[in-house]
This record gives structure tokens, sequence and C-alpha cells, in this order.
């Protein structure tokens, strides 16, 4: 495999001592199976998995028109979000096609997180830049911000171990900033792409292994296993979740999807 031209998550070493089948995914080098795509899959339906989804995309939306800024190229109303909610949208193209879908995070009036698909990061910040006409301030951190997600149903016993917020008081779809494993101002985020509960957390690429092996020291008594793109898919699909590229795309309208 020429890996020449492909991006790194901070993860990468992790993943190969872990013994993991490396596959090129969104201009990214990434694990599709440890195990097994099938026990991966029933790990996360039973106990607890983690996903390295660090290839994914983060944008910040800032000021006084950024409200106004994402109402114009977003799908949904985000009026109606509140601080620490979350809300799940897509960047409509002008064609009734779809640049992507996205999350919405709101950390105030002034202050939003965007979080978007590997493959259409660049994509997603030019359409942004283009249609910028209220002048929102944007700030592309994806480089910077890794994230892992915890899914299953013991996820949420693994990771209250490692901090002093109340996971429990987590809403699905909504977040909060705290400690987590010795880090501070870490993103918990009650979503996930698998239909299993858990959390994602967003925290400092330089915390990537200190906080990965934190993780996995809470939760090997759950049966904690690190988990693969291979398992990610299967279980978004028996969900119904749709995977930008495949399901949806610039041809597709968000009322078809």
């Amino acid at each position: 495999m020429d890996e020449q031209n492909l991006k790194f998550t901070p993860f990468v070493d992790i993943h190969r001592a872990l013994g993991a089948k490396m596959v090129p995914f969104a201009g990214f080098l990434m694990p599709v199976e440890y195990s097994g795509i099938t026990d991966e899959h029933l790990t996360v339906r039973q106990n607890a998995g983690v996903f390295d989804v660090s290839h994914m995309g983060e944008i910040w939306v800032r000021g006084p028109r950024a409200l106004d800024f994402l109402q114009y190229v977003t799908s949904n109303d985000v009026a109606k979000l509140y601080d620490g909610k979350v809300q799940y949208s897509c960047l409509p193209n002008g064609r009734g096609g779809i640049v992507d879908d996205i999350l919405v995070y709101r950390f105030g009036a002034e202050n939003y997180l965007l979080v978007v698909n590997a493959s259409n990061i660049e994509k997603d910040w030019q359409w942004l830049n283009q249609n910028n006409r209220a002048g929102a301030i944007l700030e592309n951190v994806s480089e910077s911000v890794v994230q892992l997600a915890i899914q299953g149903p013991q996820a949420a016993k693994i990771l209250q171990q490692l901090t002093p917020v109340d996971l429990s008081q987590i809403a699905y779809y909504t977040f909060v900033q705290g400690m987590f494993a010795g880090v501070s101002d870490v993103i918990i985020s009650a979503t996930g792409y698998t239909g299993a509960g858990g959390f994602e957390i967003y925290f400092d690429k330089k915390y990537a292994a200190s906080v990965w092996n934190a993780i996995f020291e809470a939760g090997n008594p759950y049966g904690l296993k690190p988990v693969g793109l291979g398992a990610r898919d299967t279980l978004r699909l028996e969900m119904g979740y749709c995977l930008y590229g495949n399901d949806i795309d610039d041809n597709t309208s968000p009322i078809e999807a």
C-alpha cells in the first residue's frame, strides 16, 4: 500500500501495534478491523468499543453574525439550539443536493462548532467561505482536534471512571465540556454513529495516546475493544444512518435522504 499521500491520525502507531488491518479512507490511513468485523460489531452492541474518528473535521463558527450565517448555509433551524445542544443538519448546495451532512454544536449565542465528514473537509471549508455573506468568523481546527467514539451499553460505566462530570445527566444529542482523563476542556458529547448509545469526545491531539490508554485501562474489565471502520459501517447500516458518498451526495436532496 502506498502511504505517501495519506494522512495519519495521532493513533496510527497504536492501531498498528494492535494488529489492525489498515486501509486508505477519505485520504487517511485508517483501521478497518482488528479482531474481525462481526466480533467488533457484537462487542459494540453487547459491551463497548472505541472508534478512532479523528479523521473527521471540526470548524468553528463565531461572532455576532454566526447564527445568521448558519441559518443561511444549513438546512435545519439553528435558532432552536441552546447552549450544550447538538443538531444534525446538512449543507444544501443550491441545486437541491447535499454538500455534506454535519453536526452543529452550540457553545454560546456567538460560538458554534461544526463537525464534518473527513472526505469533505476541504470542500465544506471552501463552501462555507464562499457563502459567508454574513461575515461570521470561521476557523478550521481539523488538524489539531482528535475525536474518539466510545459506543455501547457499557460506555458510560467505563468513561465515568475518568471524569467528575455526571455522564448520566448528559441527554442524547447534548454535550458538556469538562475534565476527562486528566485533560481539561474535553468535549463530551452524547452522540454516535452506531445506535448503541455512548459518547464522542473531542480534545487536543497532543493528549491522544494518554487519553486512549486511560480509556482502555478503565474499560478492560468491561470487555472494551478497539473497533474499525468495517464494524462502524455495519452498525450504522443496521440503524439506517446515512453515509455521505454512499447514500447521500451532491445529487441527493435532504427530502430523499
